[in-house]
């Protein structure tokens, strides 16, 4: 049964933080806003919650999840990051990106894409997960929450809450969520290839 949270967009309540970082250390899959849409979250060391949220999905095992990080610094901490890339990094985080990497040993195999060992990364600009992401001290294992056969992510909290009941445990509402999901940009390879043209503008990648 899922609980509907309420936490100010812009001010977050840091008693309601705490709160939700309770329930995501306790194992529960929980949905909550970023800078484009509504997505879905767990410890990155859950490998039960990461397997309910890809039920939820219905996503394979090639599916590329991603960890919200807080800043720079701990992107490096999970993904191989060299000097070009660290640049483009810098010039587009925070913001509405997904950027896809090579892992380091401290990303779970089963996280990263079976093929090319790779681990989406991002830094979202929004309030609430910054303060998320500060009590909790290590990324969210994330995915956004576009559900089977949708072509937009879910944007109404309590309508997610409906829909989600039993399937996930907290819903954060942090006010009406974004249409697109963020914009995906593979940076693993030689040359940048745009995975996924969402919120964030691509047109550097192309």
């Amino acid at each position: 049964m899922a609980f509907l949270l309420s936490i100010h967009p812009v001010n977050p309540q840091p008693r309601l933080i705490r709160q939700a970082i309770a329930s995501i250390r306790d194992g529960s899959v929980v949905v909550y806003p970023t800078d484009s849409s509504y997505a879905l979250g767990c410890l990155i060391g859950d490998k039960e919650a990461m397997e309910r949220i890809r039920r939820i999905r219905e996503a394979d095992k090639n599916h590329n999840f991603t960890l919200v990080c807080r800043d720079l610094s701990e992107i490096a901490k999970y993904a191989r990051v060299d000097n070009t890339q660290y640049r483009t990094l810098r010039a587009f985080t925070p913001g509405p990106y997904t950027f896809l990497l090579e892992a380091t040993r401290e990303v779970p195999k089963r996280l990263q894409n079976p093929k090319r060992r790779t681990i989406g990364i991002r830094v979202p600009d929004n309030a609430i997960v910054r303060m998320l992401l500060a009590e909790l001290g290590e990324p969210i294992m994330s995915s956004t929450l576009l559900l089977p056969g949708a072509t937009a992510p879910m944007t109404d909290p309590h309508e997610i809450k409906e829909r989600l009941e039993h399937a996930v445990d907290l819903v954060i509402d942090g006010g009406t969520g974004g249409f697109e999901p963020s914009s995906v940009v593979d940076l693993a390879g030689e040359v940048p290839v745009v995975v996924r043209c969402g919120k964030g503008d691509v047109s550097a990648f192309e």
